[in-house]
């Protein structure tokens, strides 16, 4: 159980925290002692060589006093061999005739187990006063400093560690509502979202985006469901159609022949072929297979379906296509040239326009027809798979709803764009972008 709370973030970021403001903390506390017990020492050194000053002066001066006559001082007067001439009461009680250190600079010597601190200065008759100043006030008081801080730095290592983890805590408990809710989100639920902090930082971003990506997981499921559904419908409808004929045929043989039952099977089969191609062509657009890439004379498929569709009955223009060259599958191509034409003959009054030219940046393709249009508000939706504006003159024609997903696939996976407007003659306008190849040979 420790194990895992200190592997948490909130263990880690504690643990981490406690370290950084330890070592600071400890080399905070070490410095600062050192630089106190250096200013203690250096002031007592300073008010030693203060009082030796007095002293050398009372021994020069006029009616000068030995350092016998001295009783709170610790004072020797050392003669040229180093040998103690004279000391003071406490001198001879703690030395007696033990001559101190001599030295241009301050000493640290212990007598009797305590530091003191020795300075000496020349006098008369090339004699040397030495004065020994105990240090026990200084060492008092750098062990009240260290008796603090071994008591502070702990102290303030708990406070930050408490604070460290009831602020992690806190910041991170809009995380574990997320994770909590999360965990019960499937594909049942996916219309559940995960709440939002009024916090404008990272966890109210991070909740902002689980939601988004939730919105399209859900919009992904509806429309896998919807397509599924769809499709189902699709298939069912030519699979329905077969087998009435089939147990009609069987009922009452003398109502239908052989030749009528197999016209309706093979009429039937080939929309049920065309609808499995469609799903088929959709699933590898999806995945992203878009089949080889070479240039492509857009012109010459544009004047081929302007040929098919003449022979069929229609009055097609074409007069506005012009040689533009593509990069992309040729097969596909045709497919999204066939789809946009095979829907404007389906929906025009009988009179349809190809048009083909080429720009600086990019290659235009336009399909319009005569027909009644597609309002505004359903030109975005009219992409979409199994979409019909006019379910019945749809089905009775033979489209299946994919055509146009088609080729809106076909045009991205070519790095291209299609869209959709008003013709000049008030019907649907197609207009596909796609990216230029190269020069013409």
């Amino acid at each position: 159980m420790a194990r895992r709370l200190w592997r948490s973030v909130r263990g880690r970021t504690t643990l981490g925290a406690t370290l950084v403001v330890a070592v600071a903390l400890l080399l905070g506390a070490f410095s600062f002692y050192g630089v106190l017990s250096a200013s203690i020492h250096g002031s007592t050194e300073r008010a030693a060589e203060q009082r030796l000053e007095e002293l050398v002066s009372r021994f020069d001066g006029p009616g000068r006093r030995g350092p016998d006559q001295l009783d709170d001082d610790l004072v020797q007067l050392l003669g040229r061999d180093g040998s103690v001439r004279a000391s003071s009461e406490e001198a001879a009680d703690a030395l007696g005739a033990t001559p101190l250190p001599v030295d241009d600079d301050p000493q640290v010597v212990r007598i009797d187990g305590e530091p003191m601190v020795v300075v000496s200065d020349d006098v008369e008759g090339d004699q040397t006063l030495v004065l020994a100043v105990p240090m026990d006030e200084d060492a008092e008081t750098l062990a009240t400093v260290a008796t603090l801080l071994v008591i502070a730095v702990p102290a303030l290592l708990l406070l930050v560690a408490v604070t460290t983890w009831l602020v992690t805590g806190r910041a991170l408990r809009p995380v574990t509502r997320i994770r909590q809710e999360v965990e019960g989100i499937t594909a049942e639920r996916l219309d559940h979202r995960v709440p939002v902090p009024d916090t404008a930082d990272e966890i109210h971003s991070l909740a902002v985006t689980m939601n988004g990506m939730l919105d399209r997981l859900d919009a992904a499921a509806t429309a896998q469901r919807r397509f599924v559904s769809d499709a189902s419908h699709e298939l069912r409808s030519p699979l329905a159609t077969i087998r009435q004929h089939a147990e009609l045929a069987q009922a009452h043989p003398e109502v239908t022949s052989i030749d009528e039952l197999a016209e309706v099977v093979a009429e039937e089969g080939l929309r049920l072929q065309g609808i499995v191609e469609s799903l088929l062509l959709l699933a590898r657009l999806d995945e992203g297979v878009t089949g080889s890439t070479e240039p492509v004379d857009l012109d010459d498929l544009a004047l081929a379906e302007v040929r098919r569709l003449r022979a069929a009955g229609l009055d097609v223009d074409g007069s506005g296509i012009r040689a533009a060259r593509t990069a992309g599958d040729p097969r596909l191509l045709g497919q999204l040239l066939r789809n946009l034409a095979d829907n404007a003959a389906r929906h025009s009054n009988g009179r349809v326009a190809i048009g083909v030219e080429s720009r600086p940046q990019h290659v235009v393709l336009t399909v319009e027809d005569d027909g009644s249009g597609i309002p505004p508000e359903e030109r975005d939706r009219i992409f979409e798979r199994f979409v019909r504006l006019d379910e019945a003159r749809s089905r009775d024609a033979g489209g299946s709803g994919l055509g146009l997903a088609i080729a809106q696939g076909i045009a991205t996976a070519a790095h291209g764009a299609i869209a959709v407007d008003a013709s000049r003659w008030g019907g649907a306008r197609f207009t596909v972008t796609l990216p230029l190849a190269g020069p013409l040979s």
